[in-house]
């Protein structure tokens, strides 16, 4: 039997999200209409675009761009704030509905999904199924998606991408060349800026030329490894299963018991800053970023205290969980009382990426996520990090 895989792509998630939640509230404008974005703080035009609607990407505003840029592109360009708690909700009601047409679902990330179809359809027209789901996405939740279908996950999800938005796409194996090989080559799933700037220079420009290239020379232009991986890709080959949602974790955390009571600050600090490194390096292994970090005390009587806060965005970042810490730490320890343990936690989870998009707003942000990368070499290699991070703090 051949196989069908559907990817599912929410069109402009963050943005459509907000809309939905802005028209639920009372709102008469749909912002999706009109030139908009999402940043973290519309007010500050310094903070960087998260999402953006299409009238305002046809203006050229796009992630990643200032504030400042967009406004000077469109004055009248509607700003508005994002709300991960309400992203979250979204990104459920989505995943349900897909999840009822197949329980093989691997989820992508906040705002998109694969299916595996192949036994589901039971002699139906792939394209009339897709669209079922797709109309059941718009009229019980209020956004668009796209649906991408074809023999596997790397075609389903090149078609997604085709024409948007509240599409359906195929991508069957004897539509590569007519469909994807025109393609530039920074349209194959996988291929980065660098890549293409070397490819490009060396005159392979499209997907169809990276497909007919020798394998040899391509090995020399980019390893062997990543050749073969982007040589089957552009001849639309790719054998990865569509893996089942395992449970995920709703939280993590890690604690420290002394060896003997402490009480000055510095040492409490150097507990935190340990237990934060460790917390931060897990949710990186894994993939998450977390909005909640908590944090609690136990003095030598045994009595515990404990308090959480919310960041703006979900981090991974070691250095913006330890601040928030830090910042919690005086609402439950007046500084002089002797504690026996400290622990941290975080929690309300996402795999999303989108604070990548908001790392330019402070010029230091790009120092701690290489911190964070050799913490989590150091790990690798079996050393002792704290060390290493003692060093460099």
């Amino acid at each position: 039997m051949n196989r069908v895989v559907f990817h599912i792509d929410v069109n402009s998630a963050f943005l459509s999200w907000t809309a939905v939640k802005i028209l639920k509230e009372g709102g008469q404008q749909d912002i999706r209409s009109v030139p908009s974005v999402v940043s973290g703080d519309p007010s500050d035009r310094r903070s960087i675009i998260t999402a953006a609607s299409i009238p305002a990407k046809k203006l050229g505003i796009k992630t990643a761009t200032p504030v400042s840029m967009a406004l000077r592109k469109c004055p009248d360009l509607v700003i508005v704030s994002g709300d991960w708690e309400w992203y979250g909700r979204c990104s459920r009601g989505f995943i349900d509905i897909c999840r009822s047409y197949s329980p093989v679902l691997e989820q992508f990330s906040i705002d998109e999904c694969f299916l595996d179809m192949t036994f589901r359809l039971k002699g139906r027209d792939p394209v009339e199924v897709a669209n079922s789901l797709r109309e059941q996405v718009k009229q019980t939740l209020g956004f668009t998606v796209n649906v991408g279908i074809g023999p596997n996950k790397l075609l389903a999800k090149m078609a997604s991408d085709f024409e948007k938005p509240d599409k359906v796409h195929t991508l069957w194996a004897d539509q590569v060349e007519g469909k994807m090989w025109p393609l530039g080559v920074r349209d194959l799933l996988w291929v980065g800026k660098k890549t293409e700037e070397r490819l490009v220079s060396y005159g392979i420009r499209t997907i169809g030329q990276l497909a007919k290239l020798d394998l040899q020379h391509l090995t020399r232009l980019v390893g062997d490894k990543f050749a073969r991986q982007l040589h089957d890709n552009a001849n639309g080959l790719d054998g990865s299963p569509v893996v089942t949602d395992r449970p995920e974790a709703k939280s993590y955390s890690a604690e420290r018991t002394f060896s003997k009571d402490l009480s000055d600050p510095k040492d409490i600090d150097r507990a935190l800053f340990k237990v934060a490194c460790l917390v931060a390096h897990r949710i990186r292994k894994d993939k998450f970023r977390a909005s909640c970090v908590s944090i609690f005390v136990k003095r030598t009587d045994f009595t515990v205290s404990q308090k959480q806060g919310t960041l703006s965005q979900p981090t991974d970042i070691t250095a913006l969980i330890l601040n928030e810490a830090r910042r919690l730490l005086p609402e439950i320890w007046d500084g002089e009382t002797p504690l026996r343990q400290v622990g941290l936690g975080v929690s309300r989870l996402t795999h999303d990426t989108a604070e990548q998009m908001t790392l330019f707003e402070d010029p230091k942000m790009e120092y701690y996520r290489k911190w964070d990368e050799e913490y989590d070499k150091a790990r690798e290699r079996n050393e002792d990090p704290r060390t290493l991070a003692y060093k460099k703090q």
